[in-house]
């Protein structure tokens, strides 16, 4: 079924509340017990009781070569990547003749990566939370995930991670940001999991910084038509097989395109499927201007351009944006090189996809000259005044009238 722009809807995620009252309920019972609910929660829904494992060289894992090869042309990537992001962060100051200011880039002292589990080992994940972090110079790089996989082993440790803790779920995000026997407290959580893990980052906001809130993955195609339809439903098919409630929308001014990968979706089980459940959905614009007040409006977590005829500056809110037929998102989920840690649900419009920069501090400093007085201290004195701050006044008056 085609849609137009005018009448599509964000779906909506079902038992979030209930979600989060469960991890309210779970919190509190660590905050409370400490390591033996973590340890209990861990053999409740893992199976296993959590433990530090001593990471060993990427090359010491019975990886095939094939697949170790690949790993750090991947990792060589994403660090690249994070390097020249890097470069947008300098110490740096000016004077002029009231004094000298200018700012110094620390980097977050102690970093907890999250690296989900699940039937098969997410070693990317590994690669695009922890390496960021070492470029930035992170100096705790702690990895947590409830999957031992070689894999995910080998990843952390060609990443850089400082240490690695088999632990998953609610309760790895809790000691993360709290602290347990296993770990020190961190100032920073990152990485993708579930609807739990991500409830359990969001309520612990306020004692620990996190990358994003994120829900199900989203993709946005524009297209006008001229590209190969199999290649873009092969992308949708792709997102799918991140998450059941997975998002892949195409939206072109091209009616008879869209009819077209509508039946070519129609043609096949796993299409039908798909369309039925409404993760791939075709939505009609009646003008290349309604395609992108659509895109801008959504919001999109990935968002792959197929049309020559827009331009990249109308484009404003995504997570990441792919550029033309040959830039494949999975690529982009990968080995391209900028993260894949993005922020979905409409969350572009406040913040972009993980990146070094979230991992540093911007530290100001100033060194005010005798000449900031009497002039810049009149200023400060007639806004302590209209405060009605009368130390503020005289902590200035008493340098005035030195």
């Amino acid at each position: 079924m085609i849609v137009s722009s005018e009448q599509w809807l964000r779906p909506k995620q079902t038992d979030l509340q209930a979600i989060i009252e469960t991890v309210q309920s779970m919190l509190k019972k660590i905050e409370t017990e400490g390591d033996k609910k973590i340890v209990e929660l861990s053999q409740q829904f893992d199976n296993f009781d959590p433990e530090i494992i001593q990471l060993k060289n990427p090359e010491e894992y019975s990886l095939a070569e094939n697949t170790l090869k690949h790993l750090k042309i991947a990792a060589t990537r994403i660090e690249k990547f994070s390097r020249f992001q890097m470069q947008a962060y300098q110490n740096s100051s000016f004077e002029d003749e009231f004094g000298t200011y200018g700012q110094r880039i620390e980097a977050i002292e102690k970093i907890a990566a999250y690296i989900p589990g699940g039937r098969f080992p997410l070693a990317s994940s590994a690669l695009m939370t922890l390496i960021p972090a070492k470029v930035a110079g992170c100096a705790t790089r702690i990895a947590f995930s409830p999957s031992d996989h070689p894999a995910i082993l080998a990843a952390a440790s060609l990443a850089g991670a400082t240490s690695f803790i088999k632990l998953g779920g609610v309760q790895a995000i809790a000691a993360a940001a709290l602290g347990s026997s296993l770990n020190e407290k961190v100032d920073m959580v990152v990485g993708p999991g579930n609807a739990y893990v991500n409830a359990a980052k969001s309520l612990l906001q306020n004692q620990v910084k996190i990358d994003t809130q994120a829900g199900p993955s989203e993709l946005l195609i524009i297209s006008d038509g001229s590209t190969n339809p199999d290649w873009l439903i092969a992308d949708m098919k792709a997102q799918a097989e991140h998450d059941p409630m997975a998002l892949s929308i195409i939206i072109s001014w091209d009616k008879h395109y869209l009819e077209t990968i509508e039946n070519c979706l129609q043609n096949e089980e796993e299409g039908q499927c798909l369309l039925n459940d409404k993760q791939i959905q075709l939505v009609y614009a009646k003008t290349p201007a309604a395609a992108i007040e659509f895109s801008n409006n959504m919001g999109a977590e990935h968002l792959m351009l197929c049309a020559n005829d827009i331009e990249t500056n109308l484009l404003n809110n995504y997570g990441a944006l792919f550029i033309g037929e040959y830039s494949a998102v999975a690529m982009g989920d990968y080995c391209s090189g900028p993260n894949h840690t993005l922020p979905t649900g409409g969350f572009s419009k406040q913040k972009g996809g993980l990146q070094v920069g979230d991992f540093l501090r911007i530290l100001s400093f100033q060194q005010l000259k005798v000449s900031a007085y009497p002039t810049l201290g009149e200023t400060a004195v007639t806004l302590a005044e209209l405060e009605d701050l009368k130390n503020h006044k005289l902590s200035i008056d008493i340098r005035m009238k030195n």
